[in-house]
């Protein structure tokens, strides 16, 4: 029996008892005799496709539904090695001109990550923001974080809609929202060197389901969801109007409950001033909410963060007799699970190795960008595991796994993203807690017994 066969077993226990089916029901609906329904609920068989399908001919559900994530880390990491990196290369033409050379790099099933080293092929001999050997792209989805190597210059449009440039080198780094048109170049120089670029686009709460929900209820109602928040006044008024729209409350009935006048929510709602704590969690009371749904961004961010290496925030982890040396590196507050990190390992490869002193609650992306190779010991499955990356070698790493590294001078990027479980939903299942996490990841039972059950 296979992982992922069980665990699609489980996921179709907790679609019928969803839809409060017992196994016989959903078997006579599907037109599947019911010992090979069984059969996929204990995971002994993978559920076809054709079933899927009848299953969304007559239950409200998708065929996305019946899939599972697959688990290409069994073992909590997966490694990619420089040479398998080279391997998956290929040039992107611009105006007929070669442009980037891409390659992959680590990337899991498990996490959304899209990783890419990029090389730049374009040359260019000037700083400036409009030069014409440059070519724009259109933005695209998914959020960015770009490492710099070498003379790279990085090109943005501006909140203003102009074009503006950055010049960058080495340890250089730059976050960049979606859709944000953007483009990269190497400045010529004496070396002849090319710069390249670590560009390390994921996705975030947006991705994958929630996006698909936003698609099947088309762009006229799915765009009504973005709300103004372009100060922190008018985004308290947009998510006070869609709170008290939800519960169908109008003003009059809001000052009843909060003893606040109408003339004042109304001037909360409209964006105009922001209410002291009391009112907010006056509001909020009358609500049924908790007072953070209220709450504006504390400040209005920026679509394009870049960060110069030398004005970096710099410490050692631990503080005392330290294993590590940080790097802060370009972020920003409104990814609130996202860190990007340079991370210079103090401890040889021979020193301390079952320490394993870093446990970190986010997928982990992991490349080698120094010159020597960094073992990478962890716990997982039940034993302790041992590996090199060596530079240019890059990994996945799953979130909570017990783990080091270990390699004097060895130098790392680290970028760390919630991915889809961090925020909401981890506050979510720490509300069904954790006595029954277990059924919440994965549905271990039917909903109630055939035979009867007196006692809890």
């Amino acid at each position: 029996m296979g992982n992922y066969q069980k665990r699609s077993g489980q996921n179709l226990q907790g679609i019928i008892n969803d839809l409060k089916r017992r196994p016989e029901d959903a078997a006579r609906e599907l037109n599947v005799p019911l010992e090979k329904f069984n059969s996929y609920l204990r995971g002994e068989r993978e559920i076809p496709a054709k079933v899927a399908k009848r299953a969304t001919e007559i239950w409200p559900v998708n065929e996305r539904d019946f899939y599972c994530l697959r688990d290409d880390a069994p073992n909590g990491i997966k490694i990619m090695r420089a040479t398998e990196s080279a391997q998956s290369s290929r040039v992107m033409e611009r105006a007929g001109k070669p442009y980037y050379e891409y390659r992959d790099t680590a990337a899991s099933s498990v996490s959304q990550f899209r990783p890419e080293w990029i090389k730049e092929l374009c040359v260019v001999n000037n700083d400036e923001a409009d030069n014409p050997e440059v070519q724009w792209n259109n933005g695209h989805f998914m959020h960015q974080f770009t490492y710099f190597v070498g003379p790279v210059n990085f090109y943005y449009q501006g909140e203003d809609g102009k074009k503006k440039i950055a010049v960058m080198n080495t340890g250089d780094s730059m976050y960049i929202t979606p859709f944000v048109p953007h483009t990269f170049a190497t400045r010529k120089n004496d070396a002849g060197e090319s710069g390249l670029i670590l560009a390390l686009t994921y996705g975030n709460k947006l991705a994958g389901e929630t996006q698909q929900e936003l698609s099947a209820l088309g762009t006229e109602l799915a765009s009504q969801y973005a709300m103004d928040f372009s100060t922190p006044m008018k985004a308290f008024g947009s998510l006070l109007r869609f709170h008290r729209e939800a519960a169908s409350m109008d003003y009059e009935e809001l000052e009843w409950r909060t003893t606040l006048p109408v003339a004042l929510l109304v001037r909360y709602e409209s964006g105009n001033i922001l209410p002291n704590r009391v009112d907010l969690e006056s509001i909020a009371e009358a609500l049924n909410i908790d007072a953070r749904e209220l709450l504006p961004p504390n400040k209005v961010g920026e679509k394009v963060i870049v960060k110069n290496y030398q004005d970096t925030f710099r410490w050692n982890c631990p503080s005392t007799h330290p294993a590590y040396k940080l790097v802060e590196l370009a972020g920003t507050r409104h990814l609130p699970h996202s860190k990007a990190l340079e991370m210079e390992v103090l401890k040889d490869a021979g020193s301390d190795v079952g320490s394993l002193d870093l446990k970190v609650g986010l997928h982990q992306y992991v490349y080698n960008v120094g010159k020597t190779p960094v073992n990478v010991n962890w716990y997982s499955a039940g034993q302790t595991h041992h590996d090199f990356i060596h530079p240019d070698d890059s990994l996945y790493l799953k979130p909570f796994v017990h783990h080091n590294f270990r390699g004097k001078d060895g130098k790392l990027l680290v970028l760390r993203i919630g991915g889809r479980a961090a925020g909401e939903p981890q506050r979510e299942l720490s509300l069904i807690g954790k006595e029954n996490a277990d059924r919440a990841v994965s549905e271990l039972m039917p909903w109630f017994n055939k035979e009867g059950k007196n006692k809890i």
